[in-house]
């Protein structure tokens, strides 16, 4: 048996574009979205651990082979694709990346489908962001940002940036203030994200949650895991969907 023979699979399409995905569990809904180099073995554990915390997890493959672990080869084999395709934004600041568009709308899809209060959403490294972008739709009430790590933080321009255009900014600055809360892990050391979590609170004040780790980790809830980390994500889950 492999990892996700006892994940269901199955396809989403938005404004012309499918990926496919892979769903598991009862409960409220929850889109984890797997890093760099895609749905690697440790991010397929940590969904079965929101699996059986209560929730219906969707896993969207964005890019990788399902089930391959991680390795440097491997990740170097996926990233130069990811800088070159028109669903990611890696380097410019004040743009939100295409692959938001379908990410709500998969959000959208899975709130109508099982009701309740939303869902959540959570990103890892290359993805961290993208559950931010998500916040914008109203289905999603669970943002949780692993490690954010886009725009590449090649300057302190793109080290602050939120990988969001100004009106999607706003959109979640207003949904913050209504008391949309966000949750945010990195380890202090990892350059990978920058100086986005001060933006963040720059942005958004105590709406955002920040768990921080000492050490110069990267991958706080897989290769890197924390078990806080995990427990305050399932923890959040459980307050904003069961609550």
């Amino acid at each position: 048996m492999t990892l996700l023979d006892s994940w269901t699979q199955s396809s989403h399409t938005a404004d012309g574009v499918t990926h496919p995905t892979y769903r598991k569990g009862t409960g409220p809904g929850v889109v984890v979205i797997h890093e760099i180099p895609g749905l690697t073995p440790e991010v397929i554990a940590f969904a079965e651990e929101v699996v059986d915390a209560g929730f219906t997890v969707v896993l969207p493959h964005l890019f990788g082979t399902p089930e391959r672990p991680m390795s440097p080869a491997y990740v170097g084999k996926v990233l130069p694709k990811l800088c070159v395709s028109r669903e990611f934004t890696t380097m410019a600041t004040g743009k939100t990346s295409p692959i938001a568009v379908w990410l709500r709308s998969l959000a959208r899809s899975l709130h109508g489908e099982l009701g309740g209060p939303g869902v959540g959403a959570l990103g890892m490294c290359f993805t961290g962001g993208f559950a931010l972008a998500m916040m914008v739709d109203t289905s999603v009430v669970a943002p949780v940002l692993a490690q954010p790590s886009l725009p590449f933080p090649v300057g302190r321009r793109r080290a602050a940036d939120l990988n969001l255009s100004p009106a999607d900014l706003a959109d979640v600055r207003a949904r913050a203030a209504g008391g949309c809360q966000v949750l945010g892990l990195r380890y202090r050391g990892d350059v990978a994200v920058g100086t986005r979590f001060d933006t963040l609170t720059e942005e958004i004040g105590d709406a955002f949650i920040r768990v921080e780790f000492s050490g110069k980790g990267h991958s706080t809830l897989t290769e890197h895991r924390q078990q806080e980390g995990v427990d305050r994500v399932l923890a959040f889950f459980d307050e904003k969907l069961h609550g």
